[in-house]
Order: structure tokens, then C-alpha cells, then sequence
């Protein structure tokens, strides 16, 4: 790799800038001869031809955009002389043939897990409080303070920051500069449930107050979190009158795992004498399934019982070619040795429809994943915006200047399998290989989802850095650049960033990432998500409030 610019594809009119491009610069790349018309910033895209009003850009392969004005050879590409465009979209009539990579190293590696009676194996067990409707979230925070520190679970959604040095050297006239401050909020005991590797509290806004069909997905939601091998069971909170019921949670359940023995326990605070015995009925329920939960334990386990969640926030102009293309990698090894992975945040996926299609294994995959792109996309329109909105002013400010640009490097981690099935919100996994899973591209949405339909660990990419992570779900976070990396190693666990200096391959690091997982799943390493205990949940709301 040119330690100064790539062009990414053959068929690209635009190059990336490794590093930062001084005007009046001349690069000599592949044969080719460009002069620097303007000072460019690392991440961003200069053109390699003289470009006319309306013709497209490409990149990675595919249009990207298309030119508002007349753009010199060497011309920086901002958001003022190109718009977002996209390719046109055909009929799946091909077939697809793949180069699968080599996995003898892989073929025989397990990881510890904990397996469920259906077949399906974790990489935690945890149990999980949620409620059935808003009504319900404060009693899940009392019941989340009387029973984590108590349990010894470390209370990181409390640990903050003791400022009593802080007052009291203000009080004295001391310099507080100097200070070290502690945390607050961590538990030093032994757990009782050792085998229980956290107790996870659930809390959203949705359930009651919208539409049948919300409440429905948020039940739908809820039983894939309840479902999800990660999981040893379950303590569901309603109010009683609530739209999103027992029974709509119960059935999502029993078509999702139709011989499920997960212990579920439901309370309805309308029958309870007082707040104060509801929460205590809650409790003790809760302390017997913890106990059963507690009799499991780890073991050996192929790498085809893993689902990997697929996902990217806070992206940058490196991301589409570091970070993104190694988790491809890693993801076909998984999906070649008869694992799954999971490719979500279909507004990230707009403009490379066509590729997308081209991978489907049958057109009937082919015909759903167009239909829920058009759907999802007139729907975004509708209410006054659209795809082309989705690139945020950090993407932007990094080189991601449209969403057809940003979907393109987006999709790289998906890597090269075909698409063996194509899901709509709160679907499961059912099937091993590369899944579409229609989600929003927002990041704690999206992972939320993925969790949801059935990933038991989930890699994230970024290039800004985001805290992103799950409840359930370890997340995995691969920095697009090693400046970042550097700068946020509390959130960062993997840096892909030596292959923009040319120092690792793609692939390398490719298995660097999956090396990674398996200490991951195996309960030998935390991911920095969850030493932070960032566990964020936020369901997906699709229709309008009543």
C-alpha cells in the first residue's frame, strides 16, 4: 500500500488520502501523475480525472455521488461540489461465486461456552430484568440497587465519581488540580452465583401510549433478548393494562423456542398489595431462578456455534478500508467454518443495493431485501428526509461526505459470503452464514437489534470512537486508526489502523479480530464495553406515539 494515498477499485474516479495532501503537491500513484490542487486532510478524497456537472463518482467500485459542479483533476471532494447518487437497481439474474479463505487454522478451534438445552450456545450467561412498559423502570432500578452490590456484581451504572476530596480541598483553599479521584459504587465480595456472570437491567420508553404494532415488536424484542443463548432466563415487570402484554411475550417466546426450559417469571404490579411487597415478591423469585442459573457451566464449544453481530458507529474516511474490510474477513471465516454473521443498518446499505442482490441465494432473498429497503426508504421520506441524511457532521468532517459513500465502506463488513437469509426486525437467526438484519444505522438501536436477533458477540468498528455497547452481547471495538486507538484505549480493544500505515494486512488483522473473539467468548478477556458496563438498549420505535 502507498503509504500516502489509495485508490481503493480499479473503477474509482476518486483516491484517498492516507495523510494529510499540501496544495500544490504532486502524487505519483500507479503510473499516474496528480497535482494537489488544495490542501487535503487525511481521510478525505481528491478526483482523478477532470469531472463534469452530473457525472458520477466512484468509488469502491460503485457510484458514491454524483458532481454538482465541475470539478478539476486533484480537486478535493467535499460536500459543495458532490451530492449523494447511487447506482440503479436489476433484478438478481447472476450467478454468485465466491473465493471462500482458507480456515484449517480454524476448522478444529473452540471457544468455552455455556450451552442451552436447544442447541444453541452463549458466550455469557447472564439474567435479565425488563420491564413490559415505561410504567415499570423505576422499580427496575430499585430492584438494580438492592441486589447488584449485594450479590457482589460490580454496580457500574452507579459508579461515580467520589467528589468529596474535590469539596473539601475547595473548602481549604487546596489546589484541586492535583487530586486523584475514586469511584464509587464497586463491590470488593466474592459473588454468590459465580457461574451468573452479571445480572442486566433493561429500561426503554416504549410498551404502552403507541401504536399495536410497536408494542408487538417490543414483546418481539424482548423474547429475542430472553431467547438469546447469552441468557439464563428472565424477570419481565408489567403494569397490568399496558398494550404491550404478558401473552404477546409469552407467544413471541414459545415460536422462538418452542420447548424452551429458560425459567421466565412474570409479575404484574396491579396485583400487588404495595410498591414495597411487589418489589420484594420480585426479588425472591428472581434469588431462586439466579440459583438455577448458577448450575452451568462453561465448555468446549466449535466456532460454528458463534453469531456475530455486525456493526459500525462514529465512522471515518479509513473505516471502509481498514477497520471494516479485516471484520469482512473474519466474518467469512466464520460464516466458511458454519457460524453466522449478522450485516445490519440498512440506511448504510443504500447504494450498494445492487452487490447486496447479487449475493442473495435466491431471488426470493433477492425480492425481501428490496422490498424492505424500499419500504424503510419511502417511509424515511414521508416523514420529510431520507437516506441520503444518514451521514452525520463526524462522518462528514472525516470523509464520509454521502451516504452511498459511507454505506459502500460500510458494507465491507460483511465481507464476500453469499446471503443466505434476510431478516426484518426482531427476526432470528435461523440460518448459518452471512443474515441482512433491517435495522435503523443508529448505534445502540442497531446493536440493540442485533442482540436481539440471536448475536452472541458482536464486533463494532468506528473511527471517531463511540462507548457503544449491549447488555447481553459482549461488543468488541476495532478502531478504524491507530490515532484513535491511542487516544481511547478505555473503549477501544482491537486497532486496525496498521493497515493504513501499511504495517498489517487486511487479513492479518482479520484474524486478529477473531483470535479476540474467541478470548471473548470464552470468558477469558472483557471487552472495554463491558468493564465501563455500558450496556445500552434501545428498542427500535417504527410507528408514531397515540
Amino acid at each position: 500500500m502507498n503509504n500516502k494515498v489509495l485508490k481503493v477499485h480499479p473503477d474509482d474516479n476518486v483516491i484517498v488520502a492516507l495523510t494529510d495532501l499540501k496544495s500544490g503537491e504532486v502524487i505519483h500513484y500507479q503510473e499516474q501523475q496528480y497535482k494537489i490542487l488544495f490542501d487535503i486532510p487525511a481521510k478525505h478524497k481528491f478526483s482523478t480525472k477532470n469531472l463534469e456537472v452530473g457525472d458520477p463518482v466512484y468509488m469502491y467500485g460503485v457510484i458514491v455521488g454524483e458532481a454538482l459542479k465541475v470539478i478539476s483533476k486533484g480537486e478535493l471532494m467535499t460536500i459543495n461540489n458532490m451530492k449523494h447518487d447511487t447506482q440503479e437497481i436489476h433484478p438478481n439474474t447472476e450467478r454468485y461465486d465466491w473465493v471462500k479463505p482458507a480456515v484449517e487454522q480454524w476448522k478444529e478451534r473452540t471457544f468455552m461456552g455455556y450451552h442451552r438445552k436447544n442447541g444453541k450456545v452463549g458466550t455469557a450467561n447472564y439474567w435479565i430484568f425488563a420491564p413490559l412498559v415505561f410504567c415499570e423502570n423505576r422499580n427496575i432500578e430499585v430492584i438494580r440497587e438492592s441486589m447488584l452490590r449485594q450479590l457482589g456484581y460490580p454496580d457500574l451504572k452507579s459508579q461515580a465519581i467520589d467528589i468529596e476530596p474535590l469539596i473539601a480541598a475547595y473548602q481549604k483553599g487546596v489546589d484541586i488540580q492535583a487530586l486523584n479521584l475514586t469511584r464509587t459504587g464497586i463491590s470488593k465480595q466474592d459473588r454468590v452465583f459465580p457461574n451468573v456472570d452479571g445480572i442486566k437491567f433493561l429500561t426503554h420508553h416504549l410498551g404502552c401510549g403507541g401504536t399495536r404494532k410497536d408494542a408487538n415488536d417490543l414483546c418481539e424484542l424482548i423474547a429475542g433478548y430472553i431467547t438469546n443463548p447469552n441468557v439464563a432466563g428472565a424477570t419481565i415487570l408489567g403494569l397490568g393494562c399496558q398494550n404491550a402484554e404478558q401473552k404477546m411475550l409469552e407467544e413471541a417466546i414459545a415460536r422462538r423456542d418452542p420447548y424452551s426450559n429458560k425459567p421466565v417469571f412474570f409479575h404484574e404490579q396491579q396485583q400487588s398489595s404495595s410498591e414495597e411487597q411487589f418489589i420484594e415478591d420480585v426479588i425472591k423469585s428472581t434469588f431462586f431462578g439466579l440459583s438455577e442459573a448458577n448450575k452451568i457451566n462453561r465448555s468446549s464449544t466449535p466456532l460454528s456455534k458463534l453469531v456475530i453481530g455486525l456493526e459500525c458507529g462514529g465512522s471515518d474516511g479509513f473505516s471502509g478500508i481498514s477497520a471494516n474490510p479485516a471484520l469482512g474477513f473474519a466474518s467469512d471465516i466464520v460464516n466458511t467454518i458454519g457460524g453466522a454473521t449478522i450485516l445490519a443498518e440498512f440506511p448504510e446499505l443504500n447504494g450498494i443495493e445492487q452487490e447486496l442482490i447479487h449475493r442473495c441465494e435466491n431471488k426470493l432473498l433477492s425480492r425481501r431485501f428490496f422490498d424492505l429497503m424500499e419500504a424503510y426508504s419511502k417511509r424515511a421520506e414521508m416523514l420529510g428526509s431520507g437516506f441520503e441524511a444518514n451521514p452525520s457532521p463526524g462522518n462528514i468532517k472525516d470523509g464520509l461526505i454521502t451516504d452511498a459513500m459511507k454505506s459502500a465502506g460500510a458494507a465491507k463488513k460483511g465481507g464476500n459470503a453469499p446471503i443466505v437469509d434476510v431478516l426484518d426486525y426482531t427476526e432470528p437467526v435461523t440460518k448459518q452464514g452471512l443474515n441482512l438484519l433491517c435495522t435503523p444505522g443508529g448505534d445502540v438501536e442497531s446493536t440493540t437489534a442485533l442482540a436481539g436477533s440471536g448475536a452472541n458477540i458482536i464486533v463494532f468498528t468506528t473511527g471517531l470512537g463511540t462507548p457503544t455497547g449491549n447488555a447481553i452481547s459482549p461488543v468488541v471495538k476495532v478502531s478504524s486508526n491507530t490515532s484513535l486507538y491511542l487516544k481511547m484505549r478505555d473503549i477501544i480493544d482491537v486497532d486496525a489502523g496498521p493497515i493504513i500505515t501499511g504495517q498489517a494486512t487486511i487479513e492479518g488483522i482479520g484474524e486478529e479480530i477473531l483470535e479476540y473473539i474467541v478470548r471473548v467468548a470464552s470468558g477469558e478477556t472483557k471487552t472495554k464495553a463491558q468493564l465501563l458496563g455500558q450496556d445500552d438498549f434501545i428498542p427500535w420505535k417504527r410507528d408514531l406515539s397515540l
